[in-house]
């Protein structure tokens, strides 16, 4: 039966306590990890979220009836306990904070009862991640949960504090807007007073921000929520949060500043990272044509190289034929692995498929110097030979290498490349490599829409010297944006906005819009534009996948306390759920049955 806290008042943590405090009366308060009965002791591990402490109850301490109770105590039970710290009589446990020491109980009381767990409240949990998320109100008791999300905490009170020193002002932007065309798909809100109107939850608080530049608050940064209807990946989740700030009459250097020494202060005070500034910076097409990405992992080598020019003459027709149709050839060396097995290449070869590739060539370098390859009668010993020399191997090294347009070469080795890279056990998993990726083309063409379409957003500004091409040749022109990258992984981005209404014309031309449509959209921004509006920019970094990254965890799961599965449901409230007609009568909603809604998109 549940006994009350009256006149207990808890004096510390479990895992606060050391050899400091022995001697010292102490009331804690927990939950029961494990309970073991030795006979005339009973031992107790209690738990919170500080930490672990060895409880003992001897009756000549506490007494028939506190006795009585620890020999009922199960796993979960929430107690209270009061009693003295001693040094520990038997073996000290390097393991625990505590471990020096233990409480002699005097008393105690069972403030909780609790039903056995579906799975044992552990760190490193075997228990599958669909049986933890459904109990997560458990699963968070967990240390190494718990771990993550005191880290997260101190993340976001760091980055407060830090963007607070450098005069930015922290201001909540709205949660039901507007809904935009452009970017990922909306979470839709209907309106009960404006039926057949809708609200959309924001993917970011990007217009808000330009217009708290415009009302002259210079320095901005919240926390934001945002939501977005996209499938869901390890590092990404339909509702996220993001640090995001924007800054007035700044340029790139000074957005890319202020967020390095932010990231600096931030890792060091979490995980005692000290992280070198300034960060290292590589353009788009560098890091494109280094290493297939616009997020490249610096954590190893094995960078693309192309070798268009060393086959254009040769009697490859795919090498060719790649190069005529204006694409490329380019490879990859993997280091050692000429003799990797037949049944291995044929599954990575698979693997670049899903990438957008036809197939892969390969060429090693055996031990004696004979090439071994999946084209070399389609070529001389010399062109084997030149090939090896521009790709850097040498006996013993294996060439794969990738013919198509460039977007797919780069897309199916800079996957191959991870995935080879992993599978070889090459990267360094205790490394944090940050870099700047600069210069992103502002426009990329969209084959489905038969138009351009903005790389990052319709307000981003292009670079100075390129400005001339934004009407006559839109694909050539690069943007004062940048993304922070940390070990292969997006960590955040921005850029710096448009602020002249002629050049937010000429873009909103260039992506397909006319006047109209633009100023339906987003007229509130265009008309704030016709007032005064400073030069300004700005970057979101993506807090999940900062923590995730920091304490490396596999699953952005990991370090949110209630996250979505992969369908984007809550497997712990069922959410999303139906609801009652009333309700959906007061919306002016009707449903129509997948079926229906199947039958009629035929």
């Amino acid at each position: 039966m549940a006994e009350s806290m009256k006149g207990l008042k808890r004096t510390h943590r479990c895992g606060e306590l050391s050899a400091a405090n022995v001697g010292e009366e102490v009331t804690v308060m927990g939950w029961v990890q494990k309970q073991r009965n030795k006979g005339g002791i009973i031992f107790v591990d209690m738990r919170d979220r500080a930490g672990l402490l060895q409880v003992i109850f001897e009756e000549s301490d506490c007494g028939a009836e506190n006795f009585e109770k620890a020999y009922h105590l199960r796993s979960e039970f929430v107690i209270a306990v009061v009693g003295k710290v001693c040094k520990r009589e038997g073996a000290v446990n390097d393991n625990l904070a505590t471990g020096e020491i233990e409480i002699r109980a005097t008393q105690l009381r069972v403030l909780s009862e609790s039903d056995t767990p579906p799975f044992p409240i552990e760190a490193d949990s075997k228990t599958k991640e669909e049986l933890r998320l459904k109990y997560r109100y458990l699963d968070l008791r967990r240390p190494d949960i718990q771990n993550n999300l005191i880290l997260r905490s101190k993340i976001a009170t760091t980055t407060r504090a830090f963007l607070a020193e450098e005069g930015f002002l922290e201001i909540e932007t709205p949660m039901l807007c507007k809904s935009t065309p452009e970017g990922a798909r909306d979470y839709l809100v209907p309106s009960r007073v404006h039926p057949g109107h809708f609200y959309a939850l924001p993917q970011s608080p990007q217009i808000f921000k330009q217009l708290l530049m415009c009302s002259g608050y210079d320095r901005y940064f919240q926390l934001a929520k945002c939501f977005r209807d996209e499938d869901l990946r390890a590092d990404r989740q339909p509702e996220f949060t993001q640090v995001d700030l924007e800054m007035s009459f700044v340029d790139v250097d000074d957005v890319i500043d202020a967020t390095e020494r932010m990231v600096q202060r931030v890792c060091k005070e979490a995980i005692g990272l000290d992280v070198q500034l300034p960060i290292q910076r590589m353009t788009w097409q560098d890091a494109m044509d280094r290493f297939g990405s616009d997020k490249p992992d610096t954590r190893f080598g094995m960078e693309l190289t192309d070798v268009s020019e060393v086959v254009k003459g040769c009697g490859f027709g795919v090498f060719t034929g790649a190069i005529e149709n204006g694409g490329s050839v380019r490879g990859i060396t993997v280091k050692g692995q000429a003799e990797m097995p037949r049944k291995k290449i044929d599954a990575l070869t698979a693997f670049v498929k899903d990438y957008g590739a036809k197939g892969l060539a390969y060429l090693s370098i055996q031990a004696d110097g004979s090439y071994k390859s999946s084209f070399a009668k389609f070529m001389t010993e010399e062109e084997l030979k030149a090939l090896s020399e521009a790709m850097g191997a040498e006996a013993g090294d294996l060439m794969f290498f990738a013919a198509d347009k460039n977007s797919v070469v780069w897309a199916s080795l800079g996957a191959l490349r991870i995935e080879v890279a992993k599978q070889l056990d090459m990267i360094d998993n205790d490394k944090f490599n940050f870099l700047w990726v600069t210069e992103f083309p502002l426009l990329e063409w969209n084959e489905e829409a038969d138009r351009f379409v903005a790389m990052h957003h319709p307000f981003t500004m292009p670079m100075d010297e390129d400005l001339q091409y934004l009407e006559s040749d839109p694909g050539r022109v690069r943007a004062k944006a940048y993304d922070i990258v940390l070990n292969g992984v997006e960590l955040g981005g921005g850029s710096v906005r448009i602020f002249q209404n002629d050049v937010q014309e000429k873009m909103f031309k260039v992506l397909g819009f006319t006047m109209e449509q633009a100023y339906n959209q987003f007229g509130f921004l265009l008309n704030a534009f016709k007032y005064g509006v400073p030069p300004h920019a700005g970057l979101a970094i993506g807090l999940d996948r900062f923590v995730m990254l920091l304490v490396k965890a596999d699953n952005i799961r990991e370090v949110i306390a209630f996250p979505k599965v992969k369908d984007a449901s809550c497997l712990m409230t069922e959410a999303p759920s139906t609801v009652a007609d009333a309700q959906l009568q007061e919306l002016y909603l009707e449903l129509t049955p997948v079926e229906e809604a199947a039958k009629e998109a035929e």
